[in-house]
């Protein structure tokens, strides 16, 4: 059962010289990933007149959100795993593959990531706003919540499959291209409709930079929920019981 295999970690890890190394590196990948995520939207707004929401403005949120999150895992997947997402962190600890208290230094590394890109982006632009995650006209929060809940689910059991799971071969080396394309993929699919964060640490940054915080649980309680379904369900259902994760271990 995965749950058996839920470690908290002791003190030793969390000082740790590697945890703290994975820990600056989630730090700049999500850093890394958000600057490119939420700028392209500035950007976009600054270049149509405040069009973001076209149809193009959300082609234009695939493509360098998908583009983003492929650098980000690449370039951290050696050193912490390139987890990005709370949301990501969270369903590889409730499969044994993290530790709590190394997956707390994952979620701090990654708010701060996500909340300095945002203030960059504030200073580099004058001033501009940093959106933060909203409900399209029409949408509920129930609505939203089960977008976010599916969504992150994908992306998870994506990162589950291609990533995490000791049986992935050579599919491992197109991970991050994977994990990529399933965002890209999800934002089309949902950004009409909730923006499609899939990952608490991109709608944290800009909410705190722009002190914007309607409907934010929807933005937290939905990855989590999917991000942790898809780690337990992957984890029951595909990996060998015989398989026995290291508590400290990344994908």
């Amino acid at each position: 059962m995965p749950i058996s295999r839920i470690a908290v970690g002791g003190t030793e890890e969390a000082i740790h010289p590697d945890t703290l190394k994975a820990g600056l590196a989630e730090f700049i990948c999500t850093l890394i990933f958000v600057f490119a995520g939420e700028g392209s939207g500035m950007a976009f707004s600054k270049l149509t007149s405040d069009a973001a929401t076209t149809p193009a403005g959300l082609v234009a949120a695939a493509l360098a959100h998908g583009f983003g999150l492929f650098v980000a895992v690449s370039v951290g997947a050696n050193i912490s795993g390139g987890h990005v997402n709370p949301a990501v962190t969270f369903g590889a600890f409730l499969g044994g593959n993290i530790t709590l208290l190394r997956g707390i230094i994952y979620w701090i590394a990654q708010l701060l990531g996500s909340t300095a890109a945002c203030l960059l982006l504030k200073f580099a632009t004058n001033g501009m706003t940093t959106s933060a995650f909203s409900l399209s006209s029409g949408v509920t929060v129930w609505n939203a919540f089960v977008f976010e809940i599916v969504m992150t689910f994908g992306l998870v059991y994506t990162v589950y499959a291609t990533a995490i799971d000791p049986k992935k071969g050579s599919l491992g080396t197109i991970a991050p291209i994977a994990i990529g394309f399933i965002v890209g993929a999800n934002i089309l699919a949902g950004g009409a409709f909730t923006g499609a964060s899939m990952n608490p640490a991109v709608s944290f940054g800009p909410a705190l930079v722009s002190w914007t915080w309607k409907n934010q649980w929807v933005y937290w309680a939905g990855p989590l929920i999917g991000g942790g379904l898809a780690g337990l369900v992957y984890e029951f259902f595909f990996i060998s019981q015989s398989h026995e994760a290291l508590p400290s271990t990344d994908y």
